[in-house]
Parts: C-alpha cells; structure tokens; sequence
C-alpha cells in the first residue's frame, strides 16, 4: 500500500508517552503563583506555618513531635519550595519582559506614526499658507474696499471744495 506524504492529506494522530501540557496556561499559573510569592499574605502564611510547626515540634508530647530540634523535614520542605518557586519566578518575570518589549515595540510604532502624520499636517499647514498667499483673505477685501470707499468719498468732494 502506498503512502501519500503529500500536504493535502493530514498526518496520523501519533500516541505519546510525554506529558501534554499548554505552555500559556503553564505561563498564566507560574505568574499568578509568583505575584502570590510577593504579597504580605504570603509572608503572613508561612511565618505562621514555621511558627506552628517549630512550636508544635518543640512543645507537644515527645510521641506526637514528627520532627525533632534541627528540624530537618521543615528545612527540606522550604528548600522544596524555594527550589520550585525561583524557576517559577524567573518563568514569571520572563513573560513580563517579553510583554515589555511588545509593548515598546509597538509604543515606538506608534512614535514613528505619530512623527509622521506629524511631519505630513506641518507640509499640509505649510502648502496651505503658500497657497493662502494668492487668495485674498475677507481682512484684506474689506481693507481695500474701505480704502477704496474713502478714495471715492475724497473725489467727490474735490468738486464742491473747487466751487466754493
């Protein structure tokens, strides 16, 4: 049986062993795990958390304590946590930057839109005061029209000033 490998016919669905997972939604839970991370709540939390585990620890019957003096299941807990919340982190903030860059990539866009409709009204204002140049403006006409007005007024009385 001939296989066809052309583009016009879709690849079989493969099953795979490997975890399948969506990077955005992966993206969108480490930044909201990592603006947790840098809130007073959190800080709250897990000053209570060590404060009652160090107390429980210290305080309760020898037969309840589940971890004893140098508290090493408490220190092995916060070196997990740190070591899951600092990729996390990083994972956050790299998001962040590559949203900062679109975002100045298209501020600067926007920049260089705005310098050219810019430069574009300044040759428009510029065409229009040359081309406003030859048209009379309604100051002007009716500045010659006056002047004109007392120009004719002038001539007729020359007559009745030569009679008298």
């Amino acid at each position: 049986m001939a296989r066809n490998n052309g583009l016009d016919t879709p690849r079989e669905t493969r099953r795979s062993l490997r975890a399948n997972y969506d990077p955005e939604a992966f993206g969108r839970l480490s930044e909201r795990f990592a603006r947790f991370l840098g809130t007073a709540r959190f800080l709250v939390y897990m000053t209570v958390f060590v404060i009652s585990w160090i107390a429980w620890n210290v305080l309760a019957p020898t037969s309840l304590r589940w971890d004893k003096y140098p508290f090493i299941f408490l220190t092995l807990i916060l070196s997990l946590q740190a070591s899951y919340a600092a990729p996390l982190i990083l994972l956050a903030q790299n998001r962040q930057a590559d949203r900062d860059r679109i975002a100045l990539n298209e501020d600067r866009a926007r920049g260089d839109r705005n310098i050219a409709d810019t430069e574009y009204l300044t040759r428009e204002l510029a065409s229009l005061r040359i081309a406003l140049g030859d048209v009379s403006t309604r100051d002007y006409i009716r500045n010659e029209l006056e002047d004109f007005a007392k120009e004719i007024v002038q001539e007729l009385r020359k007559p009745e000033s030569d009679s008298k």
